[in-house]
């Protein structure tokens, strides 16, 4: 672990969660590692820090409910997983949070929300909202209107957009690898992982690859573009392994095992002299 960068006067933070860390499986919702996400979430709202979950999965909830081998091709499909999913994925995060007495909301958007400024306006307005009743919102792509060429790809751009509109000064996003390495860690064993970048050069956007899981849409690349996207407004960027959520307090207290992108105008990251 190195310790270089702190956290810890920060006040509100977006945590993306990908489909692979929802999901144990193709046919089984990985339970016990959304409680410790949860757990470690709360900790953070109980410290008087406003959180926004960016969450994927209904797609994958509804593979899994409907009992498919596969994820879908065709756009119906997808959207019909997505509207069967959703429900069952706020149903969870309710559950869990209500265990820590935290409310949580839903809230489904989609490019529009945030290209339009009236409805960029409306969106804005009902995150303030939630942060003064002390509710988490919970956000997803609208996928069952959203058309394929307007995919967030996983979310990881959503969370990015998310993160600047509310002026977030933190966006952690949740991974099924431990941070960004020189290649691909799963059929080169002798790659290095990449702790502090301070600039998402062409280098740096070399080091991508494609989703890993049979349900993620993302990869590493969604996730560098969405980290180029929040760094050029001043917001730190860490990519953390899905399984070890206890990381995201570590990191606000000054110590990671993933990687850091540091802003390009620093906000509430503090580097350690």
């Amino acid at each position: 672990m190195e310790k270089f960068i702190t956290f810890k006067k920060i006040n509100r933070i977006v945590i993306k969660i990908g489909t692979s860390t929802i999901m144990k499986n193709i046919n089984e919702v990985n339970i016990s590692n959304l409680e410790r996400i949860v757990r470690v979430i709360s900790y953070l709202h109980n410290q008087g820090r406003e959180v926004v979950v960016v969450s994927s999965g209904a797609i994958g909830m509804g593979v899994s409910k409907i009992g498919l081998k596969r994820k879908p091709k065709k756009l119906e499909d997808k959207q019909a997983m997505a509207a069967i999913g959703q429900g069952l994925l706020m149903h969870i995060y309710e559950d869990i949070f209500a265990k820590y007495g935290i409310t949580v909301a839903q809230m489904l958007l989609t490019r529009s929300d945030f290209e339009d400024n009236n409805r960029k306006h409306n969106t804005d307005n009902t995150f303030s909202a939630l942060f003064k009743y002390k509710v988490i919102p919970i956000v997803n792509e609208n996928d069952t209107v959203a058309v394929e060429e307007i995919v967030y790809g996983d979310n990881d751009t959503l969370s990015a957009v998310v993160s600047t509109l509310i002026k977030s000064e933190l966006l952690v996003m949740l991974s099924d690898t431990d941070g960004l390495y020189t290649g691909d860690p799963r059929t080169n064993k002798k790659v290095k992982k990449l702790s502090l970048v301070e600039n998402i050069d062409r280098d740096i956007e070399n080091f991508c690859w494609g989703a890993g899981s049979a349900f993620g849409t993302g990869g590493m690349k969604t996730k560098i573009f969405a980290a180029k996207i929040a760094t050029s407004q001043g917001i730190c960027v860490a990519i953390i392994k899905g399984d070890e959520p206890e990381q995201i307090i570590n990191l606000v207290f000054g110590e990671i095992k993933g990687t850091v992108f540091l802003p390009k105008i620093e906000k509430g990251a503090v580097l350690n002299e």
